[in-house]
């Protein structure tokens, strides 16, 4: 009896903070109604590691749907698109930008056009791990934006990708190789889809790691990025400078994740749709 109770009192501190993460998430799903002409469905992957797939605090205006903005479920189901988007790390999920992405590019285009946002990242990835199609939390990571890109495909136009990665390879090994792989990885991406144009933006690394060797790693990755879209006429940088961390110094906060999504929307309005 008194392990049982020592026990109850060791889970109960993790399930009070997990009720209180997830006090905000949608309850329910609302199904989606897809536009009957391809062209009028603008779809965007979202790929990469943790600070792509979310781990914002949701608060309630992150749940507000639109008929405008589409998502997929675990099941590949068309739905509404709420925070979390991302469902592959259950215990994880959190706000990322994808959202805030959407709801800023809408403003931009015709009242016809919906917006598509699929979730493809998964935490903790490497850039090697996406390139070998390697299982990570049960998921096969490029062989799932394979699967992602099919079923775009039937019901919209690809129109971008959104990558954020390279926390996991900011060290002395991973740093020597990832302009290349870069390289690799996205001329996979765009034979996938079949579109060898297709924008790509890059979110670079947060600004606030510790300790300071740890920044100078995330400096360095956000150089390669840097080079590495002026090598690629179609791949494009989003800034991090200003945004803030959630109190590990590894992850966006709220504030910083809708800001990072208007970032990119800005970022293709401005290069890609010449509206800004």
């Amino acid at each position: 009896m008194i392990l049982v109770f020592i026990g109850l009192l060791t889970i109960l501190p993790f399930i009070v903070n997990h009720q209180y993460w997830e006090q905000n998430f949608p309850k329910q799903k609302e199904c989606a109604i897809l536009p009957k002409n391809k062209e009028q469905l603008w779809l965007f992957l979202l790929a990469g590691q943790s600070n792509m797939a979310g781990r914002g605090f949701v608060e309630a205006e992150d749940t507000i749907s639109s008929p405008d903005i589409l998502t997929i479920d675990e099941n590949n189901n068309w739905i509404l698109a709420k925070e979390p988007l991302h469902f592959y790390q259950k215990r994880l999920k959190g706000l990322g930008c994808g959202l805030s992405f959407a709801k800023e590019l809408k403003k931009a285009i015709p009242n016809s056009i919906k917006i598509g946002i699929i979730p493809c990242a998964i935490g903790g990835s490497s850039i090697e791990q996406w390139i070998g199609d390697s299982i990570l939390y049960n998921v096969k990571l490029k062989s799932n934006f394979v699967e992602k890109v099919a079923i775009a495909r039937n019901v919209g136009v690809i129109k971008g990708i959104l990558w954020h990665q390279g926390e996991a390879n900011a060290n002395m090994k991973g740093l020597i190789k990832y302009k290349q792989q870069l390289s690799v990885l996205f001329n996979d991406f765009r034979n996938y889809i079949g579109d060898v144009t297709i924008p790509i933006m890059i979110g670079e690394l947060g600004r606030y790691a510790i300790p300071n060797e740890k920044q100078e790693n995330w400096d360095k990755i956000n150089c390669i990025i840097n080079e590495y879209a002026i090598s690629d006429s179609n791949c494009f940088v989003v800034s991090s400078i200003g945004l803030s961390h959630k109190g590990d110094h590894v992850h966006f906060n709220t504030v910083a994740q809708r800001e990072l999504g208007k970032r990119f929307a800005n970022t293709y309005k401005k290069i890609i749709l010449n509206t800004l």
